[in-house]
């Protein structure tokens, strides 16, 4: 579909150049950024319910409305931020959603403050290296595992909010922290090569 010899995982052989340049770029790699980290917790949570694609088509919107994915500037929003949010076409007006953005925000300043970060805190998880997993194809790749569950309910426990075990699972396939690109893939190697 993409036009090129590349072989991909199959959801990212896609006509849409965001969808593909996601697949090809973004998806997979280990994030070790606590802005960008952020972000994909956000943007994630958002996508709950929708198409990611709507959601790429969105992004830039939403690093205009959340203050460029700044944790400590969405984590005092107020209730007239809140209101300016859900007036936005450029993201998902959804209050819970828009709520969860901030409330995440606040979860990762107390992570902080305790002298952590979300960066250290989620790849704690898997001992600080990505999981490579073989799956031939994407019928095989589960939508939640039991380490997710685990992710889940601690993040849950420490006030994240559109964390459930699901959106956790996206959320480690995005950032790196499971490569799940299908063994065919050209990028299901080049993920796990040293950055």
């Amino acid at each position: 579909m993409s036009g090129d010899a590349q072989p991909r995982c199959a959801w990212g052989d896609q006509p849409d150049p965001k969808y593909r340049a996601y697949h090809d770029l973004e998806w997979g790699v280990p994030v070790r950024d606590e802005h960008h980290l952020f972000e994909l917790l956000v943007l994630e949570g958002a996508q709950a319910g929708l198409s990611w694609s709507t959601i790429l088509h969105k992004r830039e919107g939403y690093r205009r409305a959340f203050a460029g994915f700044d944790v400590a500037t969405v984590a005092a929003f107020g209730d007239a931020d809140v209101a300016r949010l859900l007036a936005d076409p450029g993201i998902v007006r959804n209050r819970l959603k828009v709520a969860s953005a901030i409330d995440s925000a606040r979860g990762v300043l107390a992570l902080q403050a305790a002298g952590s970060s979300l960066v250290e805190h989620l790849w704690s998880f898997t001992g600080g290296a990505q999981i490579v997993n073989r799956f031939g194809s994407l019928g095989d790749v589960p939508a939640e595992t039991d380490l997710s569950r685990a992710i889940s309910r601690d993040l849950r426990a420490r006030g994240f909010r559109f964390v459930g075990p699901t959106i956790v699972y996206a959320l480690m396939q995005s950032a790196g922290l499971v490569n799940d690109h299908e063994t065919s893939c050209y990028r299901w190697a080049e993920v796990q090569a040293p950055r």
